[in-house]
């Protein structure tokens, strides 16, 4: 029995296979047909697009089937690659808008026009990538969690903001495009003139983002807000500890088995000191958790040791959303 599928763009999922065994590649469907008129933008987009913050790298597990699957669109084939490696390319660029806007995506996900997401044909979903457009020198980190495009030359098919930040609303242009790894998340190395964190921390998993600055903890994206309390939901109970130190001192001994929390690495024991007094009186909660250890390269500032790791998380997620930091999530065992 053969099955016809006409593609009409990016925003479907492809349906599960019924054949038992291996699984065959199969054909998008594009689901419920949109409203006839063309793709494009809204009459009102919002404003302010331009402040939209790009895409927030994190690990994700990549599993094989579902939106990973081989698949075949237009007559032709496409098998996703589901391993964590490097990626680039080079090709034009597209966008899609207001036509998809609220359907299925491949990955199951609402596309969201004003959102920072692409689609791609191969890369494994999810994948992080960033998108440089030489015409103007700008770039943007996007997720991608859709499949396409699938017309000859072109590589990528980004939302409408992706597009609007990276310049190339008026239609396909040039870009070049690498994904970010693992790795590259891990040590923060994904970000433009990053000091990656050391080979040896093992088994991290990054919360958040941000950029360094010079003798300051490469932790932080903004400024912290004085005063600021945590959220009261999501309560997360911490190990017992002894009461917060008058000063901060580093501990020259190896951490305590467990799950630590990492707000930030230093080059200078100051900063470390610092940035470690900053943190208990904004956040009085974590301040009796707080510990600066000396390791090759510097220094590091974490607060722990916790039981699990869902625990750690939750106490990232809480720091992250405090004091807009980068928590990284550090086993040692």
């Amino acid at each position: 029995m053969a099955v016809v599928a006409v593609l009409t763009g990016c925003g479907s999922a492809p349906p599960r296979s019924s054949v038992p065994g291996a699984i065959p590649p199969v054909v998008v469907r594009p689901g419920p047909a949109p409203s006839a008129e063309r793709d494009g933008p809204e009459a009102r987009p919002p404003a302010d697009l331009a402040r939209v913050p790009d895409a927030e790298p994190q690990v994700e597990s990549i599993r094989r089937g579902g939106p990973n699957r081989p698949y075949e669109a237009l007559g032709r084939e496409y098998v996703p690659f589901t391993e964590d490696r490097p990626f680039t390319e080079r090709g034009l660029a597209s966008w899609y808008g207001k036509k998809f806007h609220g359907r299925r995506t491949a990955s199951g996900e609402p596309y969201n026009m004003y959102a920072m997401t692409a689609a791609h044909p191969t890369l494994p979903i999810p994948s992080y990538v960033r998108v440089f457009n030489p015409a103007n020198q700008r770039e943007v980190v996007v997720r991608v969690n859709d499949r396409g495009p699938f017309h000859p030359g072109r590589i990528i098919d980004l939302s409408y903001t992706a597009a609007y930040k990276l310049g190339v609303l008026k239609g396909v242009a040039p870009v070049e495009l690498t994904r970010i790894t693992f790795d590259d998340i891990r040590t923060g190395a994904w970000r433009k003139g990053a000091v990656p964190e050391p080979a040896a921390v093992d088994d991290a998993t990054v919360v958040a983002a941000a950029p360094p600055a010079t003798n300051a903890p490469i932790a932080p994206a903004a400024p912290i807000a004085p005063g600021t309390s945590p959220p009261a939901a999501d309560p997360v109970t911490a190990a017992p500890a002894a009461s917060a130190p008058s000063e901060p001192s580093v501990d020259t001994s190896r951490p305590a088995r467990g799950y630590w929390v990492q707000l930030g690495a230093f080059r200078q024991k100051d900063g470390a000191d610092s940035f470690q007094r900053r943190v208990g009186a904004d956040l009085d909660w974590l301040a009796p958790l707080l510990a600066v250890f000396t390791e090759p390269g510097g220094y590091r500032l974490q607060a722990g040791p916790y039981a699990s790791r869902e625990e750690a998380q939750g106490v990232a997620k809480r720091v992250r959303d405090a004091l807009s930091l980068v928590p990284v999530v550090v086993d040692r065992r």
